[in-house]
């Protein structure tokens, strides 16, 4: 006994020594980097397209880069990360060419978007936004906005902060958060008459699902549909005093998710954040009053599609 004891011990030491090892190594390592594939992509800007751009950029940029300091995409702590994650800043992408994104080519920016990879071929963690279904169209949109003369995306040189990001967090990129593929063929925007193909465009490329699926870490970004608890809600997002708020249930479970709701009763949520006369919405989750009735309607018809999820998320207090 006292032998099988002491080998016991023996083995418990020697994995808490290579626990030990891999936790200095992973830390130390940080978050990877890989080759840069040269691709190459010049963005033509229409009016139109600039206009389609700020409205996809204010639904996926805006709220995690707008520094209310500067009034631009001048970068700002990210509150609502988890703190799992570490500290998490987001990006200067203004047009400043020291501290923003004003030297960087469309094709950097394309491959920073589609894969997940900046130029210096340092990896962009779990928490920033990565696009591998959104169509050509919509990337390129997308881009030609941040090119334009809008305020917001003004040269400002206000210089970022470092990210810090957790062991958690460099783990992750290491074993389970790896570079999407860039596309080989285009992708192209769906058939808007196709209510159920355009809210799976959009409910997926707006990364609905990535707040309202079980945890962040379990997402897959390139088939949204295989992440853990996909819509089920229940993921814990923090609100700007560190508050966690329990995503909601959109699947169409009867009991716990959306099944019961009616068409205009999803589209005041979504668009304008109201719910029968209360607040329905609070931060991080914002209302999208720039979609308009049909995509939010296309949404809804989505979401009544997907499998229903037993899950019920206890509605969590107000800010």
């Amino acid at each position: 006994m006292k032998k099988a004891l002491k080998i016991s011990g023996i083995v418990l030491s020697i994995i808490i020594i290579i626990a030990i090892i891999g936790a200095v190594y992973i830390n130390s390592k940080g978050i990877p980097s890989y080759p840069v594939e040269k691709i190459e992509y010049k963005i033509y800007s229409t009016p139109s397209g600039i206009e389609r751009g700020k409205k996809l950029a204010m639904m996926l940029c805006v709220n995690c880069h707008s520094d209310p300091k500067t009034g631009k995409l001048t970068g700002t702590q990210m509150l609502d990360a988890p703190t799992e994650f570490g500290k998490i800043f987001s990006a200067n992408i203004t047009q400043d060419k020291t501290y923003g994104i004003g030297d960087w080519t469309d094709a950097e920016l394309m491959y920073l978007l589609r894969t997940g990879i900046k130029r210096d071929g340092k990896y962009a963690p779990p928490y920033m936004a990565k696009l591998p279904n959104m169509a050509d169209e919509d990337i390129e949109a997308i881009i030609a906005f941040l090119r334009s003369d809008d305020p917001i995306v003004a040269a400002d040189a206000t210089e970022d902060f470092p990210t810090e990001p957790s062991l958690l967090t460099k783990f992750l990129c290491m074993v389970a958060f790896k570079p999407l593929p860039m596309p080989t063929q285009e992708i192209i925007l769906p058939d808007t008459t196709d209510k159920i193909a355009l809210g799976k465009y959009l409910s997926h490329n707006l990364e609905c699902f990535s707040c309202h699926s079980s945890d962040f870490k379990t997402n897959n970004f390139l088939t949204p549909e295989l992440s853990e608890g996909y819509f089920g809600g229940g993921n814990k997002p923090l609100n700007r005093k560190g508050e966690v708020m329990l995503t909601a249930n959109l699947t169409p479970d009867m009991e716990t998710g959306i099944g019961s709701w009616s068409e205009a009763k999803f589209i005041k949520a979504l668009k304008y954040g109201i719910k029968e006369g209360e607040e329905a919405l609070r931060y991080p989750m914002v209302p999208y009053p720039m979609l308009s009735d049909a995509e939010a309607r296309a949404i809804y018809e989505y979401l009544k599609t997907i499998p229903p999820i037993n899950n019920k998320v206890e509605r969590s207090g107000m800010e």
